[in-house]
């Protein structure tokens, strides 16, 4: 697709224009990926976040039941 607008652009004279829609065409599909991957990865993050949340709590009260079934 791009050699052929870039072809387009150098029969009509205006290659500069046919290079800047080529530019923000694939600005978009950059974009839309970005948004994409990070809508995929706010899950995964937010669990991971959540486990290790977790286990920090655990790993304090542990000791203090124990404790407490001890006396």
């Amino acid at each position: 697709m791009v050699v052929q607008m870039i072809s387009i652009g150098e029969e009509a004279g205006s290659l500069d224009t046919m290079l800047d829609k080529v530019a923000s065409f694939y600005e978009e599909e950059v974009d839309n990926a970005v948004d994409n991957m990070s809508s995929l990865m706010e899950p995964f993050i937010m669990v991971v976040l959540g486990t290790i949340v977790g286990g920090l709590v655990v790993g304090m009260y542990l000791p203090i039941f124990k404790l407490g079934s001890v006396v």
